[in-house]
């Protein structure tokens, strides 16, 4: 089986490599498990790839498809835009309305977790070089700009550690960042960086402060920091904050951001089964009030997008205008981060309240991944049914005012870790280490269709048009001037046509289940 694998790739090169020298894409090599689905094989020496999304003249759009039954990806295609709509009334239209506008987008990405890391660093240094080109490079990727950096270890770690596990060091003197920081995080952080046209904004978020700051004297289980606001405690913990950019920015790397805790509420359950520590919304307040917005500001990082929550939209919008609604609070808070796991039970329409309730401030989603359920299995390779949850998570979450959506773990291994409590999940990237090799599933190719074209700046606006669990669209107005629009629909050989008052209409047929992303230039 891998000499026949190796036989694809290299005839695969081969076709790549007569193709016109402008052409620059290089297409899926498919492998089929279990469930009937394929994933994109790349290795060293090969990756599949999207041709470049340049400019087009006035008249065109492109337009990239991705679908499930025919094994599209990224599929480019150039549609001529008409003057006037040729169009019989069955035909679905979808009308731009540029002069109703909604949030600016901050982006789409993943995270540089100690797993994802460590699984790219375990590959060749050509096969590393493909995989994180895959997610950032601007003529091989996706084009990430979002990037989260966990503060010490998380449960996707091979062992539980923080920066400072020396007791009662309240002056942090023997704060260090890990070997994990150093030998894996950096270094593809910073690959990252070098192949990216775009800026990535980095974000941290800490899973627990050192076990004897923490009430419970541990890293896991039901616990919170010793003392309240202002004390000795809470001040090292903010401190510790400050720490951490600082050493982050020794070795060249500079964050847009932080969570003020990954999933606050974890830390009231008894016997959490790993890295976590407990906040309510009133000592997450008092603490960001008295103790870390004024140690951030001291110490040089008052531009820093703080954002509290960083847990489930069931807490919404209680948590935030608890914190919010308090003036010295709300002036070192940029944002409200949340998590997905609980979007299938609790509606999207919480986050249109707290827009509502607290407009100044920015929503984004900083983590989700597919196979966290107990009773799911952690690994299905090539699932679409996972692509799909995603994909119209991602919609429900836009058209909610979300200004972006950052995936878990950037890849994983063939189990889906490591994670030393066993907590092991999917990714859209899955790394095969012993055939040097890794697999692009589904997930992949739906980021792809947001985060590729759609940058940071970017603002959401109003379209008219049918919308339901069958087919919607969004659309962007770009800083650049252009337009984009994503698609989704479930129909064969269905017509569609995108209606921009400012250049016409762009006709389009969808073929099955369907994601396609269209970009013009008015």
């Amino acid at each position: 089986a891998g000499r026949w694998h190796a036989l694809v790739l290299c005839a695969a090169v081969a076709v790549y490599c007569v193709q016109d020298a402008q052409s620059a894409r290089k297409p899926c090599v498919g492998k089929t498990f279990q469930y009937g689905f394929s994933v994109c094989i790349c290795n060293a020496t090969y990756c599949d790839n999207m041709e470049p999304n340049t400019k087009l003249p006035k008249g065109q759009a492109a337009m990239y498809t991705t679908t499930v039954a025919s094994g599209q990806r990224f599929e480019k295609t150039i549609v001529n835009i008409t003057s006037k709509s040729s169009a019989p009334d069955w035909w679905y239209t979808w009308a731009i309305n540029k002069s109703v506008t909604y949030q600016k987008i901050k982006g789409f990405g993943g995270a540089f977790t100690d797993a994802a890391t460590m699984n790219i660093m375990s590959l060749s240094e050509g096969a590393q070089k493909n995989l994180i080109s895959a997610y950032f490079s601007p003529t091989e990727g996706i084009e990430y700009t979002l990037g989260r950096v966990p503060m010490g270890s998380c449960d996707f770690s091979t062992r539980m550690y923080t920066y400072d596990d020396t007791p009662d060091d309240l002056e942090l003197t023997k704060f260090a960042l890990a070997e994990e920081d150093m030998k894996y995080k950096i270094p593809v952080i910073k690959s990252a960086m070098q192949m990216s046209e775009r800026k990535i904004n980095l974000f941290g978020s800490p899973w627990t402060a050192p076990a004897w700051m923490k009430t419970n004297n541990n890293d896991t289980g039901k616990g919170t920091l010793k003392g309240k606001a202002g004390d000795q405690y809470h001040k090292a913990w903010a401190n510790y904050f400050v720490k951490f950019l600082d050493e982050y920015k020794k070795q060249g790397v500079d964050f847009w951001g932080l969570t003020a805790q990954n999933e606050p509420t974890d830390g009231d359950i008894s016997h959490f089964p790993f890295q976590d520590m407990g906040w309510t919304a009133e000592s997450q307040r008092d603490w960001i009030s008295s103790d870390l917005g004024p140690a951030l500001d001291t110490a040089g990082f008052g531009n820093i997008s703080l954002m509290i929550l960083d847990d489930q939209r069931l807490w919404l919008p209680g948590w935030a205008t608890t914190v919010l609604n308090n003036g010295t609070a709300a002036k070192y808070v940029d944002g409200i981060a949340v998590h997905w796991y609980l979007d299938q039970w609790v509606p999207a329409n919480v986050l249109s309240f707290t827009h509502d309730d607290l407009p100044d401030y920015f929503m984004l989603i900083t983590e989700a991944c597919q196979g966290f359920l107990p009773w799911e299995e952690k690994i299905m390779l090539g699932s679409w049914d996972r692509a799909l949850g995603l994909l119209n998570d991602i919609y429900d979450n836009l058209v909610h005012w979300v200004a972006g959506w950052t995936d878990w773990n950037l890849a994983l291994n063939m189990t889906g870790g490591p994670n030393w409590a066993h907590n092991e999940v999917d990714a859209p990237i899955l790394v095969d280490s012993k055939k040097d090799e890794f697999y692009k599933q589904p997930m992949y190719y739906v980021m792809g269709h947001f985060s590729k074209f759609i940058p940071e700046g970017s603002v959401r606006v109003h379209t008219n048009g049918t919308y339901d669990d069958a087919r919607w669209i969004l659309a962007f107005s770009l800083p650049d001037g252009s337009m984009v629009a994503v698609v989704y629909s479930q129909f064969v050989d269905t017509p569609f046509q995108i209606y921009d008052p400012d250049v016409g209409f762009i006709p389009f047929q969808t073929n099955g289940q369907s994601i396609l992303t269209f970009q013009w230039w008015p």
